[in-house]
């Protein structure tokens, strides 16, 4: 059974956060996304998406939609279970573009794990083992408007807060205090600087705050310097975890050649999509290296994917898979289920385990 490829739906939309999400690269009030549908010739369908990030992967929607036709083009009639050839198709249309990519890719995995009727997981050949948890983000802001959000969020039963920094490396110590003064030393504390330090500011920060007891650091340093963050880890009590600096195979080949990192932290729209992040976590397996599962501002499409992809490795320890619940609406029928405890529960039905409310699809825009 080949199930090849016959068409592609194409969706955009907005969706409008419930505050303002601010981190050191910036402010985000609202996301865009683009929701991508593929066909088979016998009428079963896929469903991918994504909310391209311009200040990560130097992608927007507009440029997303400007290629989007000639990629989905190119696999008309490709079995949907050739992942690989599917990827080297689209590669060879144009170079990078991931956000787009994986759009393509989630889907076409959809597609095909639908196709042999078991959910999405067991497709990847991974097993339901394991209990697995979010964490919830402080967006960057005065200390004492991220110590107010940090009680707040412990109230609503979180063990892990995220808190952004970045954009002053005195400040951070100051934030981390108070939060941790805050939150008490039994919740797990994980930081992201989105790039914000320098290298000197990035090793100094990390000795101050080591103190108070803090899982690891995503992204100290600019990735244009990221050849140097082997600096920053040799000289760090605080474990050190890639992100902006991780996007291929290759990427993750050069963190661990050059020893530059602790960690991984994977996203489908940074990486390419499923495909390519199964590469990265063989890289993971073979060298030892815990993972995370993050992403952008994404529905729960995404972060359903990242649950299932979460059950394949035992090396994916860490899940930041928070992003669903800023937004004022959901617009996904099933997908991950967030328990009062904040465990995230996987749908049992096949393939990803979502859909599309009919209603928003006939608010939204259909570009193809």
């Amino acid at each position: 059974m080949l199930m090849k490829i016959d068409s592609f739906e194409l969706y955009v939309a907005k969706l409008e956060l419930k505050k303002p999400f601010i981190t050191s690269l910036g402010v985000i009030n609202y996301s865009d996304h683009i929701f991508l549908k593929v066909f088979s010739e016998d009428g079963e369908f896929g469903w991918g998406e994504c909310s391209p990030a311009y200040f990560i992967n130097g992608e927007t929607l507009e440029t997303c939609l400007a290629i989007s036709k000639k990629l989905t083009d190119s696999i008309i009639g490709i079995s949907c279970f050739s992942h690989e050839l599917i990827q080297q198709k689209l590669d060879s249309i144009i170079y990078g573009n991931h956000s787009i990519k994986s759009a393509i890719d989630v889907a076409c995995y959809d597609l095909a794990s639908k196709s042999k009727k078991i959910p999405l997981y067991k497709y990847l050949g991974g097993e339901l083992k394991k209990k697995i948890y979010t964490d919830y983000t402080v967006s960057l802001n005065d200390v004492d408007k991220m110590v107010k959000q940090a009680r707040s969020i412990v109230k609503k039963g979180f063990k892990i807060i995220k808190v952004k920094l970045g954009d002053d490396g005195k400040k951070d110590v100051e934030r981390i205090k108070k939060i941790r003064e805050c939150v008490g030393s039994s919740i797990k504390i994980r930081i992201d600087a989105n790039q914000g330090w320098t290298i000197e500011e990035a090793i100094e920060t990390l000795k101050n705050i080591n103190k108070y007891k803090i899982q690891y650091c995503e992204a100290p340093i600019n990735r244009e310097i990221s050849y140097r963050l082997n600096e920053v880890k040799e000289a760090s009590p605080i474990k050190i975890m890639a992100d902006e600096s991780l996007f291929t195979y290759s990427d993750a080949k050069m963190m661990v050649h050059g020893n530059h990192c602790d960690m991984f932290n994977l996203k489908i729209g940074k990486q390419g999509g499923i495909y390519e992040s199964t590469k990265i976590i063989e890289i993971a397996e073979k060298n030892n290296i815990p993972m995370q599962v993050g992403g952008f501002i994404e529905s729960r499409i995404i972060f359903t994917v990242n649950c299932h992809l979460g059950h394949t490795s035992n090396f994916i320890k860490y899940f930041d898979c928070d992003s669903p619940l800023f937004h004022k609406i959901n617009p996904i029928i099933g997908g991950v289920e967030y328990k009062n405890d904040w465990e995230l529960i996987l749908p049992t039905a096949n393939g990803i385990g979502v859909d599309i409310k009919k209603d928003f699809l006939k608010s939204c825009s259909k570009i193809i």
